[in-house]
């Protein structure tokens, strides 16, 4: 029986877990991770947190198994994606990431497009210009940071540096290399064209590798801040939303998972790419397998906005009745109607990725009234990030694809409401995955799969469960219909006014 290790390198969290190859968990840990925002739309992180992370976290699970780092017989990583983590040619760090979600750099996203061709970057890259790309990152940052500019010697993603922390082995994986928008997706290779246009030398960007590939061993250093082995297999890892929905059980043409997460991930399995400029596309970790996916901005991370700047008044109330804070506000919110009531919540508060692709995109509130409560936002909140789920569901069905399953996953997918809200706003069955630890588990079973200890990629569905089906309910199902309808027609009379309000005029 061999013992494998999962790190995940997430928003909110740096999260571990340990698995044998018979099906088993052994256990799991976390840290806290934080999201630096001083700006409106920034959003960073700190490299060397994760990284501190992931040695408090590694010991906890050896500590709490009573394993050695040597019973350890391989290692993967996953994270969000496209973080931008700079290194110098000393391997130094240059500065904090700079997130997927953040959307500071309209300017240079507007002179993109103006540069070169959508129709042009579509055939390359089967993406569109949108603000998680990395060349307008780096354009920014040689604007208003020019001495960090002339010092970058790599850029890579946030799991593609935990494994380089690992084994000093530099490398991407594919789709952190796909979703930075400089690979060309038919040759899988970075794209000259593109690289020119982040304006940084080509050699910068590590070799691209696949989730399961080999990249090195833990290094001797690695070891004794880990407590790992020196000379343990490590893998390319994954993207988190992929793995994520690897995990959940999305192997088939057709199984669609909604993944809520600090952002909300929605994707769906396909046999064959299927491109669309207002969506992206990933590679699965099932070779020859595609994601046709979308991502909004906020999602989990708006419920916390919520909770930090809106409830304080209600954490007694939760206290007394023994729940977390989003539980008891879940039960408030169950007492307002489907459609709250008449309002409106557009979740764009880090602007939106897709379908809209919209920086300059905010979060607004319509509709408020003097009878309007707490309990009211949230259930529009809850409703808001469907709504977005739901118009990735029309763009998928306008471009012929079938939705067969609907499966949900990771922390929000706990919630009873909002998993209610989605099967009736979306009009199908949503089943909730049980012991679905999240993106950990898959990076974990890759790595076997990878070092060769797992005979195929279908066994990962020995760790987890099918849980409760919240079937669509046909007449709160007409009620979103005109609902989302108002949402959907709030953004198309704001989206105007959102980039006068980024130029305050």
């Amino acid at each position: 029986m061999a013992v494998l290790l999962g790190l995940d390198i997430g928003t909110t969290s740096t999260i571990g877990i340990l698995i044998d190859s018979e099906g088993g968990t052994l256990a799991t840990a976390s840290r806290p991770s934080e999201l630096i925002s001083h700006h409106a739309s920034w959003a960073e992180e700190d490299p060397e947190l994760w990284w501190s992370n992931v040695q408090a976290v590694t010991a906890e699970l050896l500590a709490r198994t009573g394993l050695k780092g040597r019973d350890v017989a391989a290692v993967g990583v996953t994270g969000m994606v496209p973080a931008v983590v700079l290194l110098d040619r000393n391997g130094r760090i240059l500065r904090h990431s700079i997130q997927q979600n953040d959307a500071r750099a309209t300017r240079e996203i507007d002179a993109m497009r103006q540069a070169i061709d959508p129709e042009r970057f579509f055939r390359l890259t089967g993406g569109s210009i949108n603000q998680q790309l990395v060349a307008p990152k780096l354009r920014w940052l040689e604007r208003h940071e020019p001495e960090v500019f002339r010092s970058i010697a790599t850029v890579f993603g946030s799991y593609d540096f935990i494994a380089y922390r690992l084994t000093g082995a530099r490398h991407v994986e594919h789709n952190w290399a796909l979703e930075s928008g400089l690979m060309d997706f038919g040759k899988r290779r970075f794209a000259e064209e593109l690289v020119a246009a982040a304006g940084v030398d080509p050699d910068v960007f590590p070799s691209i590798r696949q989730s399961h590939e080999l990249i090195g061993t833990i290094s001797e250093a690695a070891a004794v801040a880990t407590g790992l082995a020196a000379g343990t297999p490590v893998v390319a890892g994954c993207a988190d939303h992929v793995a994520s929905a690897y995990v959940a059980g999305a192997a088939e043409d057709g199984d669609l998972v909604l993944k809520f997460g600090g952002a909300g991930d929605i994707l769906l399995s396909t046999a064959k790419p299927v491109t669309d400029p207002r969506l992206f596309i990933d590679y699965h970790v099932i070779p020859d397998h595609y994601f046709s996916n979308g991502c909004t901005a906020t999602s989990g991370s708006l419920l916390k906005w919520i909770v930090r700047e809106l409830a304080a008044g209600e954490e007694p109330k939760a206290a007394a009745a023994g729940v977390s804070i989003f539980s008891w506000l879940d039960r408030l919110a169950a007492e307002v109607p489907a459609g709250a009531e008449g309002l409106v919540l557009l979740p764009y508060f880090l602007g939106e990725k897709t379908p809209l692709h919209d920086p300059y995109a905010r979060g607004t509130i319509v509709g408020l009234g003097l009878h309007h409560r707490l309990a009211h936002i949230w259930r529009a909140a809850l409703e808001g990030v469907i709504f977005g789920f739901r118009h990735h569901v029309e763009v998928f069905t306008e471009r012929g694809l079938a939705v067969k399953r609907v499966f949900a996953c990771d922390g929000g997918a706990v919630s009873d409401l909002w998993l209610q809200i989605a099967a009736d706003a979306i009009g199908r069955p949503v089943q909730r995955i049980e012991h679905h630890p999240g993106s950990c588990l898959g990076a974990a079973y890759v790595a076997g799969v990878g070092a060769g200890l797992m005979n195929s990629f279908s066994g990962v569905s020995r760790y987890v469960a099918g849980g409760r089906v919240f079937e669509p309910r046909p007449a709160q199902t007409a009620i979103y219909d005109r609902a989302y309808a108002n949402f959907r027609e709030t953004y198309e009379r704001l989206k105007t006014l959102y980039p006068k309000l980024e130029r305050n005029d």
